[in-house]
């Protein structure tokens, strides 16, 4: 909020008094961002047990038709919400759900501040409020940063992605593909959002956590913006968040960053009076933060070996040519009934198989491979009817022999494990340049 006014002093105490906008723009500020914790994964990023996903509150409870209610009678929205399971954190929900908290929040403002008239300031609640907006944020920053530092988020580019053509990534595809492909940035970023969360965390860090936090945020939502990838809202409150941390400080940041002028120390109040409380809360203050941080690691640890680089990989992982495909008996091209004119298959995941076609689409099918019984199962989602079969023998160790049935027809492959030699995997780090590598 911005500088208080300080009166006279009373008692040795000097008394704080705030002007009539600032009040105003700190109740409205308290209700929206404290319901915006309440009511999102910001909640769940301070309540972390392991194994254990918490839904968010504004998923739950009343809030669901309410915000159905505001979607449908206000936006006039046709098509019916997606609550969950979606991922995306631009959904039509999420903006009606901000745009009813707001209403609630202008109200509850008004509505204070008629009852309460005459209120000369709210140190008390606003230095408690800060503490949990501190950590609601810091939050965030840490399970940000450590599924990046843990380079996750972005994970390198599976055996597909180097399949595809570059024509074919959504813009968001684009900036996960480029991030992905170096570890070693995605890396920097994420401890750049960890040590923005650290900061946070300790009091006498906060103004510099905060700063650095607003870079951070800006860095992605700009990204988000610019790449299409839907959590422009999310990070635009987290933007907000951290000018409401700073708030206080403005004056002292201009007169250090611009008018190059010496400061004082921070005006803003201690939690509690003496000494000791302080230092037992500061005590508190640092055990919760390394709560949040090793369950963060935790978490990024444990998805590392599920889904991450550390994941189980197909027996038969690689890329490969199809060289050769007989069905019912007659040798063909490399043809399938259902998918056009085979060129590869890719194993990547243990239990998913793709396959490319000459015109470079995909086919995914769901697969069950038994080493011990050399035994390939495939289904498809969107067909529950339709299956294959295939035993497979390795007569070496880049060739594969498949066997078996496909869509009710006896078929057998031959495939070739591919060179793979893929420049993104094969250029790696120069420092010593001539010319541009640039392909």
């Amino acid at each position: 909020m911005a500088a208080a006014q300080v009166a006279p002093v009373t008692q040795g105490v000097a008394v704080p008094q705030w002007g009539l906008v600032t009040r105003i723009a700190f109740r409205l500020c308290f209700v929206y961002f404290g319901l915006y914790c309440l009511l999102t994964q910001i909640l769940s990023g301070l309540i972390q047990i392991p194994n254990w996903d918490m839904p968010d509150p504004g998923t739950v409870g009343p809030m669901p038709a309410m915000i159905s209610w505001a979607a449908s009678h206000v936006f006039r929205a046709k098509l019916p919400l997606v609550f969950t399971g979606s991922g995306s954190g631009d959904k039509t929900y999420d903006f009606v759900l901000a745009f009813c908290l707001l209403v609630l929040a202008v109200v509850a403002t008004a509505v204070w501040s008629v009852l309460d008239r005459n209120g000369g300031n709210y140190v008390a609640l606003n230095k408690w409020f800060r503490l949990f907006l501190r950590f609601a944020f810091a939050g965030q920053m840490l399970a940000y940063g450590m599924v990046k530092a843990v380079p996750l988020q972005m994970p390198f580019p599976y055996l597909m992605r180097l399949l595809e053509p570059f024509g074919n990534f959504s813009p968001m595809g684009v900036l996960w593909a480029a991030v992905g492909a170096s570890p070693a940035y995605e890396r920097f970023t994420g401890c750049a959002e960890i040590l923005g969360g650290l900061l946070l965390m300790v009091p006498a860090t906060a103004v510099l956590g905060a700063l650095l936090c607003l870079v951070d945020v800006t860095f992605i939502f700009v990204l988000n913006m610019t790449y299409d990838v839907p959590v422009k809202l999310f990070s635009f409150h987290l933007i907000l968040m951290s000018l409401f941390l700073l708030a206080p400080e403005f004056r002292r940041l201009w007169e250090f960053f611009v008018g190059n002028r010496a400061v004082a120390a921070s005006s803003q109040p201690a939690l509690f009076a003496t000494k000791r409380r302080n230092s037992i809360a500061l005590a508190a203050q640092i055990v919760f933060g390394v709560y949040l941080v090793a369950m963060n690691a935790y978490g990024a640890w444990t998805a590392w070996d599920k889904y991450g680089g550390g994941r189980p990989k197909s027996p038969l992982y690689g890329i490969w040519s199809v060289d050769e495909v007989s069905v019912d008996g007659q040798v063909r091209p490399p043809l399938l009934s259902d998918t056009g004119r085979l060129h590869r298959a890719v194993f990547d995941f243990p239990e998913m198989v793709v396959l490319q076609n000459m015109d470079d689409s995909f086919g995914y099918y769901g697969a069950a491979i038994n080493e011990k019984d050399k035994t390939i199962n495939l289904t498809k989602r969107s067909d529950n009817k339709w299956k294959a079969h295939f035993t497979f023998q390795r007569s070496a160790a880049h060739e594969l022999n498949l066997d078996g049935t496909m869509d009710n027809h006896k078929t057998q492959m031959k495939l070739r494990l591919a060179d793979n030699k893929f420049m993104l995997l094969t250029r790696g780090f120069h420092w010593i340049q001539e010319y541009p590598f640039n392909r």
